[in-house]
């Protein structure tokens, strides 16, 4: 533990090259998405458009594995995802997703199921987002994304009236919306309206302990950087800690796949973000700290 408390007090500036780097294969991932797909993010049905067709059935999970292969086989350019509902740990419903909307194709699908399930159409359950208003639900959101983002930095600016350590602030929490959605679009898993909603809570965790350590390092006098680094440390990472705890626990316990979407981006957002805060903005806060001190013996 004193071997590794040496080494980051000693070479923080080379600690600095890990979260840069994954700053940079995160855009790169992102810019990739964007080039193969038009989108930087994979999207879901709730966002893009398309069908959900619900069927109540108990089927297991290789009859559900076996029912997505064959439908992806038959309709390759739908988008297709089959997923399960559970309660009690027992299978309840499958879910087909596709960006298949109303008309021959959508008919098509349902009979294909039918074909695949033993099942009528009649006990399935379809519901259709129009392409129009996902992209409308999608454009909103993130509205909603780049308005919080931005009132943060203008909260942040204004609280510490410094540009370097402000500014430090606002590129953690940059860093750490954009490498967890690329962390994300590596899943497979779909954005839906309910991620977004996870990217907005991950923004109030990321400038929360941003903010814990920049106000320990630049309000508190009296004790050396690192004193005052290892003190927000303490809370920080038992912050930290206790969320992580209590996603996984969630994670496991609950069968709500919205739910669980949400505590997968916590969940990335919250490691991604210890990286962030105590490499990145502690980094770049000693070095702002520490030429000021020198310029100030200087003269």
């Amino acid at each position: 533990m004193k071997k590794i408390k040496e080494f980051y007090e000693k070479n923080y500036k080379l600690l600095l090259i890990i979260p840069f780097l994954l700053l940079l294969f995160s855009v790169i991932q992102i810019g990739f998405q964007y080039s193969q797909t038009g989108d930087f993010v994979n999207k879901g049905v709730s966002l893009k458009g398309g069908s959900t067709i619900t069927i109540a059935s108990s089927m297991t999970q290789s009859e559900i594995d076996s029912l997505q292969t064959s439908l992806s086989l038959d309709y390759p350019n739908a988008g297709l995802s089959v997923r399960s509902l559970s309660s009690a740990g027992k299978t309840t419903a499958v879910v087909v997703e596709s960006s298949l909307q109303e008309g021959d194709e959508l008919d098509s699908l349902l009979v294909s199921i039918e074909t695949n399930t033993g099942m009528n159409s009649g006990d399935f359950s379809v519901e259709i987002t129009g392409s129009s208003l996902g992209e409308s639900f999608f454009k909103q959101t993130m509205l909603a994304l780049v308005v919080a983002f931005l009132l943060m930095g203008l909260v942040v600016l204004i609280y510490f009236r410094t540009p370097v350590p402000s500014l430090a602030v606002i590129l953690a929490a940059a860093s750490d919306i954009i490498c967890t959605i690329a962390i994300f679009n590596l899943t497979g898993e779909k954005l839906s309206t309910a991620g977004i909603a996870a990217l907005l809570m991950l923004i109030g965790y990321s400038v929360d302990t941003d903010i814990l350590v920049t106000t320990k390092l630049l309000k508190r006098q009296g004790k050396s950087i690192m004193h005052r680094v290892y003190d927000a440390m303490k809370t920080g990472l038992t912050m930290t800690g206790t969320t992580l705890v209590v996603i996984t626990i969630t994670v496991f316990l609950v069968e709500s796949d919205t739910v669980k979407q949400i505590m997968l981006i916590l969940f990335i957002g919250l490691i991604v973000d210890l990286i962030m805060t105590w490499i990145q903005n502690v980094g770049i806060l000693r070095l702002f700290l520490e030429g000021k001190r020198g310029s100030k013996h200087h003269k």
